[in-house]
């Protein structure tokens, strides 16, 4: 089964539309950008329930559905009757991208152009150049990452940085040097600094000191349960095999076998085979391989020579490899994708197509106004962004180029 097809769909996000072609029309030239508009807060997003992931079955997991479905007659009909309004697309970009009305000159640039495909594009070409833009990248990552304010600031200016520069985003897990910068929001300036927490061989965020300190656990597994999260936008389990008996109410479904991790009978110290409720094991299969790789940062997100983390017990004593993991089973981002380091891991994440997806669609679901993929279950069909992801790995992993094609996509221009 395709990970996606993981993911939580409480919400959908609509499905992709092809517009009118303005191929060869003549490009004016877009005034420049309004200083002094006063500031305004964009909407707030829901209100009352969303109607979050259910367990409906009663079986101790989520219940999902595979998002990569085809929609039904009476939402297609919905979507093509959709029409082309730059003029309604311009303010929700503005409100987006400055958080800010545009002003009366783009909107009168907009209305007298001759192509207004081509005006609304270069205004958005505009504000993505725009200071404000920066800021509101921040915004949006410390929103995403769940941290922000202080020194928990730099992992969210890091990821800003790596857009504004139009650099390849998958530097947020490999990159080795510059990973605590610091932004002046009145000199609109990025400066690199290092982050200096001990570790000899850093790997993007995945050694940043401030994430770590901000998801410090027991056995490491907030870190491991944030990275699945954020970057792969799917809950635990994490991997999906064919299910085999074990004797228990239910079927074990991950693809490791069930003795690559530790339990009650193979010397752990935690009972990751216990079944009496749940099978634990569909999702500590997976998550046993990584999170042992979290466990030397201490609760301040400082690199330490031994495994750092407690574990769950009286006295909370400090863990050992063998809590996670059977003596000799190495650690690995998935079942036959080994990552004996955090720099190994990185570069896992930065190959991974899932990661890859998740990145688009989540600036998919800022641009729309939709929730978060995970709390809100706020999924994208893969019809939507499959673009989108392409042009993204097309270009590098240029999340600044995957956000102009978002906010420029036939989806967002139509209503």
């Amino acid at each position: 089964m395709n990970r996606r097809a993981l993911l939580l769909l409480t919400t959908l996000a609509t499905g992709a539309c092809t517009g009118p072609s303005f191929e060869g029309s003549p490009s004016p030239t877009a005034p420049d950008a309004s200083t002094g508009t006063p500031p305004v807060e964009p909407p707030p997003s829901g209100g009352g329930a969303t109607g979050g992931p259910v367990d409906a079955d009663g079986d101790g997991y989520l219940d999902v559905i595979d998002p990569s479905g085809t929609l039904d007659p009476e939402w297609e009909a919905r979507l093509e009757e959709r029409v082309l309004d730059h003029g309604a697309a311009l303010r929700t970009a503005s409100l987006r991208l400055r958080g800010t009305l545009p002003s009366m000159t783009e909107i009168q640039y907009l209305r007298r152009s001759a192509d207004p495909k081509v005006a609304y594009e270069q205004l958005i070409d505009g504000m993505l150049e725009e200071p404000v833009f920066h800021q509101r990248l921040i915004e949006y990552f410390r929103d995403t990452f769940r941290m922000g304010g202080g020194a928990l600031d730099s992992a969210p200016v890091f990821a800003a940085q790596l857009v504004a520069e139009g650099r390849d985003f998958t530097e947020l897990f490999t990159a080795t040097s510059g990973t605590c910068p610091t932004y002046d929001a009145e000199t609109d300036t990025f400066t690199p600094a290092d982050c200096d927490n001990g570790v000899e061989t850093h790997a993007g965020l995945l050694t940043h000191p401030a994430v770590m300190q901000q998801f410090a656990s027991n056995l490491a597994f907030r870190r491991t349960r944030w990275v699945q999260e954020i970057f792969v936008c799917a809950p635990f389990p994490a991997e999906i095999g064919t299910g085999r008996d074990i004797g228990a109410s239910g079927l074990y479904t991950a693809p490791w076998s069930w003795d690559s991790i530790s339990g009650a009978d193979n010397g752990g110290r935690i009972d990751f085979h216990d079944t009496s409720s749940v099978i634990c094991a569909n999702c500590h299969a997976t998550m046993n391989h990584v999170a042992p790789l979290f466990a030397q940062f201490d609760e301040r997100g400082m690199w330490s020579a031994d495994i750092a983390v407690r574990l769950p017990l009286d006295g909370s004593p400090l863990a050992m490899r063998t809590d996670w993991l059977p003596e000799g089973e190495p650690t690995a981002w998935r079942f036959g994708e080994p990552a004996p380091t955090l720099p190994a891991l990185g570069m896992a994440l930065a190959a991974d197509e899932d990661v890859q997806h998740c990145t688009v669609s989540r600036a998919w679901n800022w641009a729309m106004g939709h929730g978060d993929v995970i709390n809100q279950a706020a999924l994208v069909p893969d019809e939507a962004v499959a673009p989108i992801v392409a042009e993204y790995e097309a270009s590098g992993h240029d999340l600044r180029r995957a956000l102009r094609a978002v906010f420029t996509s036939s989806d967002f221009v139509r209503f």
